[in-house]
């Protein structure tokens, strides 16, 4: 059984202008001692997914359907006490802006007994850093040392999950590699299992064993990462990959997404990804294309994910005519001659 289970989950949030749908039916799992990857755009929905399972959302967010399980327990059943014997002590979370988290008058050891400054020690150590920081104070650590104390902080109560939500944001290549690195060691060591959210797919392709990608709202394709990344079977994956650079094809013309994601305040009609994709068809634009097995343990919704092979050959080319032209894909097929 998964360490964590998701089931048709849904979040919205109350706005002046109505409910936005920032999480719809959203399915997914996590092994044990397995890394899972979430990546997409900004505004896709990976943070509210995130802090939903713990249920620690904003003021004007309710999730509104679906189960959270969590070593068989739906967490979305527990309130008060019980559900805080999850928080930190059995999931863990590193939260986005992490960085800018820690209090600005307390030394980052904190005020503690002996017993809990020889724990926050070893918990140093762990991730690098040597116990003698524990004596300063936030802004006399580096961003890359902050980014370490907040993980070692989320490590504190030996989680069997962590949430890491955009943990090298605004750092350098240089101590983004040494934060990752030190999150997979530690990941192995302890047998975690980790979900990290993240726009930047590299860090996933480094980090991670699997990955979901979402899109919208939604969970649009998951695999394992190497099978993912050689062989997406999404238009919006292979839009993303197109999109990033490659070490191994350096020379290669890096293509954006044309367009913006839909409004979810009013979802749009059929796959919220039609109007950006080359290769949508009368059919993506009224039928929305739900999550479906394509082999090998991976899923992918799109009604077209059984044609991947061709489509991703055709795929720089495609993004590249929609970036061309400055337009979104039309009703029926798309422009400049897609494949129909």
């Amino acid at each position: 059984m998964p360490l964590l289970e998701i089931e048709n989950l849904t979040v919205q949030y109350h706005t002046l202008h109505g409910a936005v749908q920032a999480v719809r039916g959203v399915t997914l799992s996590i092994e044990r001692g397995r890394a899972l990857g979430l990546v997409g755009e900004s505004g896709c929905g990976k943070t509210t997914l995130a802090r939903a399972l713990i249920n620690v959302l904003a003021r004007n967010a309710a999730i509104t359907g679906g189960a959270v399980r969590f070593d068989g327990v739906d967490l979305l059943q527990l309130s008060g006490e019980a559900l805080n014997d999850y928080r930190w002590r059995r999931i863990g979370l590193v939260p986005q802006a992490a960085m800018d988290s820690l209090d600005p008058v307390y030394r980052v050891g904190g005020l503690t007994p002996a017993e809990a400054r020889e724990r926050a020690a070893r918990l140093f150590a762990l991730v690098g850093l040597e116990p003698t920081r524990l004596r300063l104070y936030p802004h006399e650590l580096s961003g890359g040392m902050k980014q370490r104390v907040v993980i070692a902080m989320a490590l504190a109560l030996q989680p069997k999950l962590v949430i890491a939500d955009e943990p090298v944001t605004a750092l350098d290549v240089i101590v983004q590699h040494q934060v990752l690195r030190t999150m997979r060691e530690l990941q192995e060591t302890l047998s975690l299992s980790l979900l990290l959210i993240t726009h930047d797919i590299s860090v996933v392709a480094d980090l991670c064993d699997d990955v979901a990608v979402m899109y919208a709202g939604r969970i649009v394709e998951t695999g394992s990462v190497r099978e993912v990344f050689a062989a997406p079977q999404h238009p919006y994956t292979m839009g993303l990959r197109n999109a990033f650079p490659s070490l191994r094809a350096s020379s290669a013309r890096l293509v954006p997404i044309e367009g913006y994601p839909p409004d979810l305040a009013s979802p749009p009609n059929g796959c919220a990804f039609a109007p950006r994709c080359p290769f949508a068809v009368q059919r993506c634009w009224g039928d929305d294309p739900v999550l479906m097995p394509t082999g090998g343990g991976r899923l992918a919704a799109c009604h077209r994910a059984m044609e991947a092979d061709v489509l991703r050959i055709q795929a720089p080319q495609a993004f590249a005519r929609l970036e061309a032209t400055g337009s979104q894909a039309v009703e029926g097929g798309a422009p400049g001659g897609g494949i129909p």
